[in-house]
């Protein structure tokens, strides 16, 4: 994902890429090809220290339990910041880069491109202003990917190796505790998403981009409590299977003045018998059904939004949200010190929360947690808090924005 950011922002007229930093020095080699002679680094403080007067932008697609770290000190220098989602590793973490970008005025904007593709901005249109299904009752929300579905593994290897002459670990490991490097793939360089000390399992990779359109279609906020059912997880990896189930304040597009979302993943699925919907299990596609007063609203993760039952909507052309592009539209924004852009830290934050408080309710399954977003506060099981952060490796802190 990182040379599929970098090489979408490198395309825009108006960028000249001045600097790489990467901990596996094995990957500069996409880089040399596109960007000859450019210096590379494996540490981005270091780079900060030496380039920091050419930098005016960064992009951050690193391993999840690095992006507060590297995201606070680029914006505490004034410089712009692409982060790949979720933004956070933590609940508060993201409260913290929330307020920062708005202390600092530089344009942000959350790696989760689909925000700007036309079935999450058409879904918005279907429901605020064509007003397609009504009110909206409910929201079921799946997809298949498990919490430890990559590496296959539930704990450390027992007899852990030395990394490749090419990998800082001790870069890799940033501000978690350390561990030694293990062997190839279990952690590096995509397995980490299992691990709770670098990764956020299924809800964290995919939550900020299924929930997305409903923040954004729903006007949401934060949410009012939420329980996890899962099918067990140690201190080491997520759960494999996880069904979370969110209430959320209501907006003038909900039936009521609650509205609850179930998400499902590692192959779980939602059962239903809506008239002239297909079945949970015959949805292939991760998606979300919207449930209206009116209709259903389907909204794949990758697809074209779907109105059912059919016969009520036939011949019925979907509107067109016009173009967007979610790297070059940030690249602009930069450009005219823009700091509203849809998905900037201002909005990423919020809904990282929401995906962040998942996992801490894994931690606690079958127990509703009633959440308080002013206080930052899980007010019902107060040993849930400290989930909310954790401890930092020193030398690696984040710390509080005042």
């Amino acid at each position: 994902m990182g040379w599929k950011d970098i090489s979408t922002i490198g395309k825009h007229e108006a960028v000249e890429m001045v600097a790489f930093c990467d901990v596996d020095s094995r990957h500069f080699s996409h880089v040399d090809k596109q960007w000859p002679g450019r210096p590379k680094f494996d540490d981005f403080r270091v780079m900060f220290d030496k380039m920091g007067s050419e930098i005016d932008a960064v992009n951050i697609t690193v391993p999840d339990h690095s992006h507060a770290v590297i995201a606070q000190a680029a914006m505490e220098r004034g410089l712009h910041v692409y982060c790949q989602k979720p933004l956070t590793h933590t609940v508060w973490e993201a409260r913290q880069m929330a307020a920062l970008a708005n202390k600092t005025g530089v344009t942000t904007r959350m790696g989760n491109q689909i925000h700007s593709e036309f079935q999450y901005r058409c879904a918005k249109l279907l429901i605020q202003e064509e007003k397609k299904i009504g009110k909206v009752k409910e929201v079921h929300t799946w997809i298949n990917a498990a919490g430890h579905g990559r590496s296959g593994m539930l704990d450390r290897p027992e007899n852990p190796g030395k990394p490749p002459a090419e990998v800082n670990w001790d870069q890799w490991i940033g501000p978690a505790p350390f561990r030694e490097y293990g062997h190839d793939r279990v952690y590096h360089p995509f397995t980490w998403r299992d691990w709770q000390d670098f990764g956020s399992g299924s809800i964290g990779d995919n939550g900020c981009h299924l929930l997305d359109p409903l923040y954004t279609a729903l006007d949401l906020t934060a949410p009012l409590s939420l329980v996890s059912g899962h099918t067990g997880m140690n201190d080491e990896v997520w759960p494999a299977q996880e069904t979370i189930v969110y209430t959320f304040p209501g907006t003038e597009y909900t039936e009521k003045d609650r509205l609850k979302i179930t998400w499902y993943d590692g192959g779980r699925r939602p059962r239903w018998k809506y008239k002239g919907v297909p079945s949970g299990s015959e949805i292939l596609q991760p998606a979300s059904l919207i449930v209206g007063t009116d209709g259903f609203l389907l909204v794949p993760h990758w697809g074209t939004p779907k109105l059912y039952p059919e016969e009520d909507f036939a011949g019925y052309e979907l509107p067109d949200p016009g173009p967007a592009h979610h790297w070059h539209d940030w690249v602009d924004a930069c450009l005219q010190n823009d700091t509203t852009l849809s998905d900037s830290f201002a909005y990423a934050g919020p809904l990282t929360e929401a995906v962040q408080l998942g996992n801490v309710a894994a931690r606690f399954p079958d127990q509703e947690l009633q959440w308080d977003s002013e206080k930052l506060a899980i007010t019902n099981l107060s040993e849930a808090n400290p989930y909310l952060t954790k401890n930092y490796r020193e030398g690696w802190s984040v710390h509080e924005v005042s």
